[in-house]
């Protein structure tokens, strides 16, 4: 993986589509994204099912310099997003012996290691430890035995579990600044004003007009019935924005916030 400049995101689980779990991941890799200036351009959720997952990522992959999984990688029969992604790239499933010893060491869910190769509570997790090989296995975490895999060359698997997904991305970040180039970080302004979206349609939609060829997206988000709108000024002219201020106070009857 070289410059990192576009990302996407598949949420892989049958309990996200079906109500049972919310999937906040993708709430944080869009904030994760902004902060370091790459620009998230797809979020999916798909189900537990081979053939999505293989679409997916062999799409993304192709598309996004940085493409990230959450979910599908526990000990349970569902869990196919490691088998899937090794289809995806005519992978092989190896086991990772870094991976089984941190996971003996490190794991809080403890269980008898002694037990015979084949007894299923052994075998269900030393699932967690198969990947797709050849691939990268990058420990960010020190406390964590459960590493990122990198299949395809820029396909990060990741677990659903919210703790372990934030927690292994955050450690992460020092991977992959060096990756992004500085001058790609975009800045948003917002201005709320107690007018309605339809009262200041006419001049949003001129004022992007004249904003294109700067890079800018102006967006209006209603904050909810009676309470106004809060108009966002996105781009990475830091100068140029804070110009457009004014202009958008007084046009709006709004103020920055």
């Amino acid at each position: 993986m070289d410059n990192i400049r576009t990302a996407g995101i598949v949420i892989i689980g049958d309990e996200v589509l079906s109500s049972k779990t919310v999937d906040t991941n993708s709430a944080f890799f869009a904030k994760y994204c902004f902060e370091l200036g790459v620009e998230l351009k797809r979020i999916e959720i798909i189900a537990d099912d081979e053939a999505e997952i293989v679409e997916a990522v062999t799409r993304m992959s192709s598309k996004y310099d940085f493409v990230v999984t959450s979910g599908g990688i526990g000990p349970t029969h569902d869990d196919i997003t490691y088998p899937s992604i090794a289809k995806a790239f005519g992978n092989d499933l190896v086991y990772h012996d870094t991976t089984l010893e941190r996971m003996k060491k490190l794991s809080t869910r403890a269980i008898n290691w002694d037990q015979p190769s084949d007894h299923p509570e052994v075998i269900a997790r030393k699932r967690m430890a198969l990947f797709p090989t050849p691939s990268e296995v990058v420990f960010p975490s020190e406390k964590l035995w459960v590493p990122i895999v990198i299949a395809g060359g820029n396909v990060h698997i990741l677990p659903g579990i919210p703790r372990l997904f934030t927690g292994l991305l955050s450690e992460y970040r020092s991977h992959i600044v060096d990756k992004i180039d500085p001058a790609m970080k975009q800045t948003r302004i917002l201005v709320a004003t107690q007018m309605p979206e339809s009262a200041i349609s006419q001049f949003l939609g001129d004022l992007q007009k004249r904003v294109d060829d700067k890079g800018v997206k102006i967006g209006s988000y209603p904050k909810g019935i009676g309470m106004g709108v809060m108009v966002s000024l996105l781009g990475r002219d830091v100068p140029f924005l804070e110009s457009l201020v004014p202009e958008v106070e007084k046009e709006l009857d709004g103020k920055r916030v």
